[in-house]
């Protein structure tokens, strides 16, 4: 073995990297990515799931144990409710996690020792239906003597069986993980497919000398763009199908809302994939570097969506970095739909969120790409 030749080779190939800026921002990228992503923004311990309390007693003693429940730091109120249908449409629509139902006969109920308070747990959610559980250990005490004096005596906490707090838990009661998990899968592979065929595929055009002879023909370069990624919006219709039916056989997986909405939120999230896709496209100069780029926009979607990690349990810095990805607002809808029967228009934030991604990444990806053409 001749060490010179060898080192001469060592040498270009690091000098042929330094020069590539992407395959440098991969190996300097992904650790901090990931360090800052697990160390940080993952947080398995959930605190402050957003709730609402319906307290139909109103008296001091259901005021204390109100706030007993906040000091937990487990459930954080978001919203007012007087009435346990408000609650069951909050939770539907995915505005809280958590509803509390104090009723009117608290005390009463105290008393004879039965269940006394009700709390409603988005269970389409394992890792939040655990969480919620811990409300079930909070010690309930007496009311004052003042306001509760025809009451008979009594320990300072009530000595009940069952305890006086009931947990119950919507949408997926037996905690089966796979209903929680193929709705999810549905936005994990349309990210991950949609994103990587469409940058691909408008740089392997250009590699291979393609893509002037298709800016010669007589159309628009929006058109050309649209025209170059619809069949990859039709293939990703049909992954979303096989998810559905594979789910629904071989899972048991419900459909609980209407099926044409599943199939919007599908498309949506599709089309912001695309423009996604379409906008790598413009910076990439081979298909290896846009499969760099792609595996940049996966990490994040998969990591800060709440498909692996519970959302509310991360930092609200992290969190406000997955409202910009689609796949957070898909993930809303489509559990939405699928698992709690909402109408799509129930979820209409995320729905509208997800169109101005579809609407901004488009255009900028025409706009980029008659630059690179000009």
């Amino acid at each position: 073995m001749n060490w010179r030749r060898l080192y001469a080779v060592l040498v270009k190939e690091f000098r042929q990297m330094r020069r590539d800026r992407m395959t440098l921002a991969m190996i300097v990228g992904i650790p901090i990515m990931q360090l800052a992503l697990f160390g940080y923004a993952i947080n398995l311990n959930l605190r402050n799931l957003p709730a609402a309390i319906a307290d139909q007693s109103k008296t001091s003693a259901s005021r204390q144990f109100v706030m007993d429940m906040i000091a937990t730091e487990v459930i954080e109120p978001v919203t007012p409710a007087q009435t346990p249908d408000q609650l069951m449409g909050m939770l539907r629509r995915g505005e809280i996690s958590v509803g509390v139902v104090i009723p009117y006969d608290y005390e009463r109920r105290l008393a004879l020792g039965q269940e006394a308070v009700q709390i409603l747990v988005d269970g389409s959610d394992t890792v939040v239906q655990s969480a919620a559980q811990q409300l079930a250990q909070i010690p309930v005490g007496e009311p004052p003597p003042e306001t509760d004096t025809a009451l008979p005596n009594r320990q300072s906490t009530v000595p009940l069986p069952d305890g006086p707090i009931s947990i119950v838990a919507f949408y997926n009661p037996q905690r089966v993980s796979a209903i929680n998990i193929v709705p999810g899968l549905i936005g994990i592979i349309l990210t991950m497919t949609m994103v990587m065929f469409t940058s691909v595929a408008i740089v392997r055009e250009r590699e291979r000398g393609n893509m002037e002879l298709l800016i010669a023909t007589p159309i628009s370069r929006a058109e050309l763009m649209i025209g170059k990624v619809l069949p990859y919006g039709l293939i990703g219709l049909v992954q979303t199908s096989l998810i559905l039916l594979l789910g629904v056989v071989l899972f048991s997986v419900p459909i609980r809302g209407s099926l044409l909405d599943v199939y919007i939120a599908a498309l949506l999230l599709i089309l912001a994939n695309l423009a996604m896709g379409l906008l790598i496209s413009t910076r990439a100069q081979s298909q290896f570097q846009a499969m760099q780029m792609t595996f940049f926009v996966f990490l994040p979607s998969i990591l800060l969506s709440g498909f692996m990690f519970p959302f509310d349990g991360m930092p609200k810095a992290a969190q406000w970095l997955a409202e910009i990805l689609p796949l957070t607002h898909f993930l809303r809808l489509i559990r939405g739909i699928m698992l709690r029967g909402a109408d799509i228009l129930e979820l209409w934030p995320d729905l509208v969120a997800l169109l101005v991604f579809v609407v901004v990444m488009m255009t900028l990806a025409i706009l980029r790409f008659r630059k690179r053409l000009d």
